[in-house]
Parts: structure tokens; C-alpha cells; sequence
């Protein structure tokens, strides 16, 4: 047979969000990422870490007669399709999952997966070669029976951001994929024995092998569909039990073949040492561990790990949210659209925000690595929009501006960080921090969107990053001997932070016979029950005195009100009442009363809800107990129990979600275990910038990104 029948195939998608592990060499020759879940090799990420181009990996055993299993039943295709918005992530896998750091100082994985009648063992080790485009992984198929077993390679590329539109083949033995503008080879030793490109769900190895459990198949090529590649491998399990498969990419198929057969004469004994080396010398350039993240010393090596592999290799300073795709954004592209708008392929996650680029950059800086830091702002200014000096709410990695609302907290935060950085020279102030600071000026404190990014109005939150900003860059005004817009600056800070409690909190709200801040006014008018929409399936028409949220604590963690403040901790009352909940991880917080953004009651996937069904539920977020310890160290108060409960979210792999399954439906139901993460997007850098930053916090006895120049100017606490 040549060609395969069954073009395009069924539709693809990414694989759920909740990655077990994640990983790329040091190296910033080798511009690869891989990821790993539920047992399978999920998305890998090439040229940079915006482009995904691969679905998944996974292998297929059967003894030819009676039993054919992969090690993990997809998510969708391959016959499972689902309806609607869902994906059936509750799945019947053949085998059972194990995953770990099989080197505890490298972003280096094993997989572990036993077949659950018994039959077989497969352990995989992952890692990408440091000198090229390769994935390599070290194979160990193990029959357990003593029976000699069949073991075959299947391979689902989606090349640059797109699974729809790939052709494959097979040349010298090489499985090669291609689209019009890269391309990926599979090889392995020892090499296939036989080869089959087809198209998902009519074509593919997997709908021949469970025809018969005989490859009948062998077609040559498969043109410009949803293509799936398998090979048989030479390994038996019994009396051959080893198999090394390369991985790599290029721009051209030849490109690629270089990559994937250079990376395998090396070896993958040569590859890992000299991958874990480089993780190993990156940890070792950085200072040791602060004395309270020692009982968590493989957490925060890792997260420290995880936010170095965030970071684009081509437009160096581009941390990016997630290296994932979460629910909605998993979809294919005719599949998305939100408010009559076309959402692209695999957003949003992988995408780059000021806001979390300023989480990842302090807490990078914390733990020593104050050249990234330093990336991060450049890269920052590098895609500050001209003329009027605003962000964009987010980019590609290349610097491309992607969604289009403005949100004043990412305007303010990369002057703050500039000032953390002490980039005072006249050039940064004049090009980038002041016309920055004049756009606040002019805008603040009104915000198009606040750190939620679904509400316009005004937010405590928003309002404490403007302050904070407008003091930063008087400070740095000053330094450059602009005493006029220092003074401007200063005195509209002042005025904002006489104001924020009468443009936010409520005097009669229902919550409390106490004032308390809410997430936000639409109107400045925070005694009135002003109505809004809240989106995401709540309500459509919400008083707005009924919506708090803990984020305006960042009026304490930004040095604008002192934690004693009155109205601070009635509204730490209220918060706690409303959104706190108890998990076995430690306690946590909701985003907002009404928050929708998460899974369904059943557990299926987030989507476009209709007002005021309730459809979907928004869970606790990690990154609150984070805010909350640094708030507690503000207040006197000891904060290591929060650390402990950010350790306590990691999964198997140490990596952090961005939300876990709490009181809420189906949270304590098998395979939804409470204080874990949901299929929110995991790892969630910000998480992990939290977990580093908290813990240098509590060893400094103040939070390390507090600005001193606005603590001591309103006299919450005063640090040199």
C-alpha cells in the first residue's frame, strides 16, 4: 500500500492541561519543550515555547492474538470523540501511572506504566538534547509474563500550532511529518521494523491494530489531514527489552532527520548527562535554598527549574503563563469563538502577560537570578506600545500583541520591577518608565480590565499597582533630575491612595456591618448595589456589593495601606467567610463569589457559559495562600503554614496547578481528590513564583517585592 485512505481525518485536540511534568535542556541551541501526562509524552513545543507541535506519543503492546492496549486512552479521537463542549477526561487506561524526577536537581522525567492485567511494564525517561531539536526518550519494555510481546510507537504530530493539516511518510526507515513550515522525524534504536503513516480515526495504527492486533497497514504516505504515524518496534520485552527513541525537528523534513538521527548516534547516556549538567550548573550559579523552603527542597529546586524552562530561547525574556491548553482553549480553531470572536489555536496560556512575567521576574530575582529578571523587563519594553507607552494584555512570545484590552496593573508593574531593578539609567526612563507612568496618569484609576480580566471599573487591586507604579517612577523621575513629573506622579499616587477606600469599599454592603473592599465598583460608588454581568455563567445582573474577592490585599503587599488597617481586616473577615475553604492541601481561596472559570459539577471541561446557569465553578487557587503568607509576615505574623500548603498542591511530577478541586462537585469523587489540581493549567508559573517568593519572604521576615519607596511613604512598614 502507498497512500492513505481517510483524509483529513477526525478533528484533533490538545491533550487536557493538567501536565504531570515538563521539561527542556538549558541550552539555548536546543529550542524544543516537552511535556508529560497520564503516561503519554503530551505537547512538545518547537521553534519556541508559543508553538506546539505535537499532540502526543504513546505506545501500543499486544501479543498479536489476543489483546491489544495502549498505555493511555485519549481524550478524544481514536473513537472517543466527544459531544459539545466536553472531553471525557475519565478514561479506562490499560495501564497504571507512575511518574517522577528521575534526577531530583534536572528537569529530567521517568514514566512508570503497568499494565493492569499484569501482562507488562514500560518505563520511559525523558529529556531533549542540549546540542539540537530532540526529544529523546530511553525505553524499557518489560513483559511481565515472560511472554514475548509486540511493542509499536504511535506519534501524532500537530506541527506549528495546528494538528489539521500535516503530511507524513516514511524515508530510511524515518517516520517524517511536514507542513508548510516545519517538520519532525521519529526514529529509534534499534531501528523499526515497519512504518505506517495514516489519518486519525480511518487510517491510523491504532484503528488497524484493534481491527485484528496485526499491523495490516504499511501506507507510505498520508497528505494534508489530522496525521498519525506508528512503527513496530524491534524490542520483545523478553529477550529485548531496550529502545531509544529520537525525536526531532526542523524546518524541513531533512532538517528534522538530521536533528532526530544525530541526537541518536549520540546517545541518550551522553544527552542526559549533559542535560542534567546543565540544570545542575544553573542551580549551583543561584544561592542555596532560604532555610524555610528546606523541608521542601525538591519543590522549590523545581519550581525554580520550571520558571527557567518558561523562558522562549529566540525572544529571550518571554516567560510564558503555562505550557499548556487548557479546556476551551484545547479546541480546534473552528471550534472557538468567544463573544463573536475567533480565539486562536491553544491559547491563551502559553501566551505572555506582564502581570505573571512580573510574578515569574520577582521571584526569579528573589532566588538570585537577577539576569532574568532583567530579560523579562527588557523584553517588557520591547513590546511597550508606542506612542502612548500602555502594554498590551498579552503577547506571543515574539512580541506580536494578541488580545486587545488594556489593564492598568500591567502598565504599573514593569515600572515597579524596573525599580526593583534599580534600571535607572535616562534612556529607560525616558523611553519606556515615563511614558508609561503618564499613561497611568491619564487613565488610572478607571481600568478597562482588572487582574481577572473579564470587568471593567474600579479595582482595589488595579488602583494599589497604579500607586505603586506612579512612586516608582518618581523615584526614578528623580534620579534623572525630572523633579516636575516626580512631583506629578507623587501627588496623583497621593490622591489614589486617599480615594481607594471610597471608590471600593462598601459602607452598607450585605457582607458585613463593617466597611469591606469589593473586587471592584463599576461606578466608584461602592454604597450603591450598581448592577453588573459577571460572565462565566453567573450572574447577569449581580449587585456589585456582593462580589469580593483577596485582592486587595495588594494594597498591603505594595505598601499602600498598613495590615492593621481597619478596613483591611473587616475585609479579611468577609473574604474569609466567602471564598476561604479547607482542602487536605491547607487552606485555601476562591477567586470571587460568583467565579466561573473552572470545571463543570461533573468535572468536564470549562466552557462559554449561558448568564445565570451556574454551569461551570471557579476552585481555589494556590496562588492565594502565597498572598496571604506575605500578607501575614506584614502583620507580624508567622507564614510558614501557607508555604506548607502550596507544597502540598504538587502532583506526582512536584509540578503546581493554577487551580484545585475543593468542597465543590466532584471534588472528593475518585480521580477528583480534593487540595489537587484540577485540569486547570499545570504547571502554572505563577504558582510556582509564589511558592519561591514566599519562601525568601519569610527568611527576610517582609515580603521581598515589597517597594520600599511606597511602604515608607504611607508608613505600613518601612524597609531600606
Amino acid at each position: 500500500m502507498s497512500v492513505a485512505p481517510g483524509a483529513p481525518g477526525e478533528t484533533y485536540h490538545w491533550t487536557p492541561a493538567d501536565k504531570e511534568g515538563f521539561g527542556t535542556s538549558t541550552s539555548a541551541t536546543s529550542k524544543v519543550w516537552y511535556t508529560i501526562r497520564a503516561g503519554e509524552l503530551t505537547e512538545v513545543y518547537y521553534p519556541n515555547l508559543g508553538t506546539p507541535a505535537v499532540r502526543d506519543l504513546q505506545f501500543i503492546v499486544t501479543d498479536g492474538a489476543t489483546f491489544v492496549e495502549r498505555e493511555h486512552v485519549a481524550e478524544q479521537g481514536y473513537g472517543a470523540l466527544a459531544e459539545g463542549n466536553k472531553l471525557p477526561y475519565t478514561v479506562d487506561d490499560a495501564t497504571e501511572h507512575k511518574v517522577r524526577l528521575a534526577e531530583p536537581r534536572s528537569l529530567t522525567y521517568e514514566q512508570v506504566n503497568t499494565a493492569k492485567s499484569g501482562k507488562y511494564r514500560i518505563t520511559k525517561t525523558y529529556v531533549t538534547d542540549p546540542g539540537r531539536d530532540t526529544v529523546l526518550l530511553d525505553v524499557k519494555f518489560e513483559s511481565l509474563t515472560g511472554e514475548p510481546l509486540s511493542l509499536y510507537v504511535l506519534y501524532d504530530p500537530a506541527l506549528s500550532n495546528d494538528g489539521s493539516d500535516d503530511t507524513g511518510s516514511t524515508r530510511e526507515g524515518a517516520l517524517l511529518a511536514s507542513d508548510a513550515k516545519a517538520a519532525s522525524a521519529l526514529v529509534t534504536d534499534p531501528p523499526l521494523e515497519a512504518t505506517s503513516s495514516g489519518f486519525l480515526g480511518t487510517s491510523d495504527g491504532w484503528t488497524d491494530l484493534r481491527d485484528n492486533m496485526v499491523m495490516d497497514w504499511t501506507y507510505s504516505s498520508a497528505t494534508a489531514g489530522n496525521v498519525v504515524q506508528i512503527g513496530k518496534t524491534a524490542v520483545d520485552g523478553k529477550d529485548r527489552q531496550h529502545l531509544t527513541v529520537a525525536l526531532g525537528f526542523g524546518a524541513t523534513e531533512p532538517e528534522a532527520s538530521r536533528a532526530a538521527s544525530d541526537s541518536l548516534k549520540g546517545g541518550f547516556e551522553q544527552s542526559s548527562a549533559q542535560y542534567a549538567d546543565g540544570w545542575h550548573t544553573y542551580l549551583e550559579s543561584l544561592p542555596s535554598a532560604p532555610e524555610s523552603a528546606e523541608p521542601w527542597r525538591d519543590i522549590y529546586d523545581v519550581s525554580l527549574m520550571v520558571m527557567a524552562a518558561s523562558e522562549d530561547k529566540t525572544y529571550r525574556g518571554a516567560f510564558i503563563a503555562s505550557p499548556s491548553m487548557p479546556w476551551i482553549w484545547a479546541k480546534p480553531l473552528e471550534e472557538k469563538e468567544v463573544d463573536g470572536e475567533k480565539i486562536p489555536e491553544s491559547g491563551a496560556y502559553h501566551l505572555v502577560w506582564s502581570r505573571d512575567l512580573y510574578q515569574i521576574a520577582t521571584a526569579m530575582l528573589a532566588a538570585g537570578d537577577r539576569d532574568a529578571a532583567v530579560r523579562a523587563v527588557d523584553y517588557l519594553f520591547k513590546v511597550q506600545q508606542k506612542p502612548d507607552g500602555s502594554f498590551p494584555q498579552n503577547t506571543t512570545v515574539d512580541g506580536t500583541a494578541h488580545w486587545q484590552s488594556i489593564q492598568l496593573d500591567e502598565v504599573a508593574f514593569p515600572i515597579v520591577l524596573a525599580w526593583q531593578l534599580d534600571l535607572s539609567d535616562p534612556e529607560t526612563y525616558t523611553a519606556h518608565i515615563k511614558k508609561a507612568a503618564d499613561y497611568i496618569l491619564a487613565h488610572g484609576p478607571f481600568t478597562e480590565q482588572e487582574r481577572w480580566e473579564n470587568q471593567s471599573g474600579y479595582s482595589p487591586a488595579t488602583i494599589a499597582s497604579e500607586i505603586a507604579g506612579l512612586l516608582c517612577a518618581a523615584d526614578i523621575a528623580r534620579v534623572n533630575g525630572d523633579t516636575e513629573s516626580a512631583a506629578k506622579y507623587e501627588q496623583k499616587a497621593d490622591e489614589w491612595q486617599a480615594q481607594v477606600e471610597g471608590l471600593t469599599a462598601t459602607q452598607n454592603g450585605p457582607l458585613s456591618d463593617d466597611p469591606y473592599y469589593l473586587r471592584l465598583t463599576k461606578d466608584g460608588q461602592p454604597n450603591e448595589g450598581t448592577p453588573y454581568a459577571i460572565g462565566d455563567g453567573g450572574p447577569k445582573a449581580q449587585d456589585q456589593r456582593l462580589e469580593v474577592d483577596t485582592s486587595f490585599l495588594e494594597l498591603v503587599r505594595l505598601g499602600v495601606k498598613p495590615a492593621n488597617d481597619p478596613v483591611i481586616l473587616s475585609s479579611l473577615g468577609v473574604v474569609d467567610e466567602q471564598l476561604k475553604v479547607e482542602t487536605p492541601s491547607g487552606v485555601l481561596w476562591r477567586r470571587f463569589n460568583s467565579c466561573g472559570y473552572g470545571e463543570t459539577k461533573d468535572g468536564d471541561p470549562w466552557f462559554i457559559a449561558e448568564p445565570e446557569s451556574r454551569a461551570t465553578l471557579g476552585r481555589a487557587w494556590p496562588i492565594f495562600a502565597g498572598e496571604r503568607g506575605e500578607y501575614m509576615l506584614l502583620s507580624g505574623q508567622p507564614a510558614d503554614s501557607y508555604l506548607a500548603t502550596l507544597a502540598h498542591t504538587v502532583n506526582e511530577g512536584l509540578m503546581m496547578p493554577e487551580q484545585v478541586w475543593d468542597n465543590q462537585p466532584p471534588s472528593g469523587s475518585p480521580g477528583f481528590p480534593a487540595g489537587k489540581g484540577t485540569y486547570s493549567a499545570t504547571p502554572l508559573l505563577w504558582t510556582h513564583a509564589q511558592f519561591v517568593r514566599l519562601a525568601w519572604s519569610i527568611d527576610a521576615n517582609v515580603p521581598v517585592e515589597l517597594p520600599s519607596v511606597v511602604a515608607c511613604r504611607y508608613g505600613s512598614v518601612c524597609v531600606p
